[in-house]
């Protein structure tokens, strides 16, 4: 399990302040400190501060310390200022701060441009300055932010494990990151499509609408608060986690996105056969689309960074009955069909098609049913199409118009005869129905209507009345579909005419009876009992 950090920039240790840092602090302002060397080089972390008199100090450093010295043993030979330039750049040390007094009442310019070659920052304080004042500080400032940082990092390691244990989602997960980092929270795959985000709404969306760009740069400038964790597992990288814009402390991030990281590969490690995220991204993004509870203009930046086509597209909403969310997928993938797939519960599954605006959206809907149907076992799959959409705005409706389609058929397509691709044209009565069932005065219709059969309980007759009426009334194909006789079917159209007073051959009082049973089906959980084959 691996989840390593970077900043897209240079790295950080945690127990580090930088050199630019260090040089604004008030006590070292006191000194007036110049940068006459090494300008370009003030990021660098400072791990410790070191006081070192001695020409030859480089051998005692380990790398990181900011080297404080008057400079008494250099004075006068400018071969062994330049060496002991070279010996702390060669000892990796951070900076070197050069007290002015009676060794060196200005910059001495071996060391400056010594220091210049090497790309070590060096800084002149030109008021006498007690050391020991800034060793203190600047330990202490060290101790304290590392305490903070590991702190932090614990507290976090702390609410992850708990809500890994208590079986959350991912999302609840991202949203605790967001919580401690207050900056947006984005997991992406390793093509930098987004997975998922977490954080405050807008600022997410300030994010997303411009990850196109942001994923396309190798890194960020350096400070800018970017922090990413790898995401990967049995040596294998498949993801990362991306702080966008943190504020806080640099190696405090760090931490914070390296503890996020390691929880994102447990839980990710943990959820079995749970939905892969790609999986949840798509159902979250085509849910809040078809319920409405986010406006659409503010959904286009996730779709967008989802890996969903959005400029200058057509976009086609489908809805499939009885159709295996992962199939859709493959099926999507093999046809080389850019959408998105969604599981919407109850036996609907989502599906939003961008296509070329010159592509045809009927003919891309057929193939794409046909080849869903092509092997599919019992019930086959049942694709509800809404017209194609120009305009993101206009997706939500289609999805729920389509939604409405697949409702409006589920169940009854083998009696009906309907084609491949169910459209709104193609639901009539049925479609009317289904709009309708939850108001009182339709559920009343439906209860008066069929009081005779709801109240004896007999599925068996409303199975029959469904068929017959459902075939327009075809005794021949009622009796087939149920497996019995002509006289068998007889009596029992007979017993359903005397419990219902209703006469079947009458158009009218026949017309009553089919809208009073798509009514009650439609209210019997939204799904109307499969026709017997």
């Amino acid at each position: 399990m691996t989840a390593t950090s970077d900043s897209w920039g240079r790295a950080e240790p945690l127990d580090a302040l930088s050199v630019r840092q260090v040089l604004s602090l008030e006590r070292v302002l006191a000194g007036e400190p110049e940068v006459v060397a090494g300008a370009a080089q003030l990021d660098r972390p400072v791990r410790w501060v070191h006081v070192a008199e001695a020409a030859d100090v480089g051998v005692m450093l380990s790398g990181g310390e900011m080297v404080l010295t008057t400079g008494v043993l250099l004075a006068g030979d400018e071969g062994r200022q330049t060496e002991y330039v070279r010996s702390l750049h060669r000892a990796e040390a951070a900076a070197v701060v050069l007290g002015l007094g009676r060794a060196f009442p200005a910059p001495p310019d071996a060391m400056r441009r010594a220091a210049e070659r090497c790309g070590l920052p060096m800084v002149v304080l030109h008021r006498p300055f007690p050391f020991a004042e800034l060793t203190e500080e600047v330990q202490s400032r060290l101790v304290r932010r590392k305490f903070a940082a590991v702190s932090l990092s614990e507290s976090v390691r702390t609410a992850l494990t708990r809500l890994i244990t208590a079986g959350a989602p991912l999302q609840r997960l991202l949203d605790e990151v967001a919580r401690h980092s207050g900056c947006p929270v984005v997991v992406t795959n390793l093509a930098h499509r987004v997975l998922a985000t977490a954080g405050e709404r807008p600022a997410v969306d300030d994010v997303l609408r411009d990850w196109e760009r942001i994923a396309r740069q190798a890194g960020g400038s350096e400070g800018d608060g970017w922090i990413r964790a790898e995401l990967g597992g049995r040596g294998e990288q498949w993801g990362r986690i991306t702080l966008c814009g943190y504020r806080g402390d640099g190696a405090g991030g760090r931490l914070l996105a390296d503890r996020a990281a390691e929880a994102l590969v447990l839980h990710r490690m943990l959820g079995g056969s749970a939905s892969s995220w790609e999986e949840q991204s798509a159902q979250g993004l085509l849910t809040d689309l078809v319920s409405g509870a986010v406006p659409a203009r503010q959904l286009l930046p996730r779709a967008r960074a989802a890996g969903l086509p959005v400029n200058r597209r057509a976009f086609l909403p489908l809805v499939v009955r009885d159709g295996d969310p992962a199939r859709l997928d493959r099926t999507l993938r093999v046809l080389g069909l850019p959408g998105l797939v969604a599981d919407l519960g109850d036996g609907a599954t989502a599906v939003l098609l961008s296509l070329a605006r010159d592509q045809d959206a009927d003919a891309m809907a057929a193939h794409f049913a046909a080849r869903l149907r092509t092997g599919a076992g019992e019930p086959r799959p049942v694709v509800a199409a809404a017209g194609p959409r120009t305009a993101w705005d206009d997706v939500p409706a289609g999805l729920r118009e389509a939604r409405h389609v697949a409702e409006a058929v589920a169940g009854s397509t083998a009696a009906l005869g309907l084609p491949p691709v169910v459209r709104l044209r193609d639901v009539h009565l049925r479609g009317l129905v289904r709009l309708l069932r939850d108001d009182p005065h339709v559920q009343s219709f439906a209860e008066r209507e069929l009081d005779g059969l709801l109240r004896a309980g007999d599925d068996d007759l409303l199975s029959v009345l469904r068929t017959y009426l459902a075939t327009g009334r075809n005794k021949s194909r009622t009796a087939q579909l149920h497996h019995v006789s002509r006289p068998a079917l007889y009596r029992r159209l007979e017993a359903i005419r005397t419990r219902l007073g209703v006469d079947l051959d009458d158009f009218e009082q026949a017309a009553s009876v089919h809208i009073a049973l798509l009514a009650h089906d439609a209210q019997q959980g939204g799904t109307a009992p499969a026709q017997p084959r």
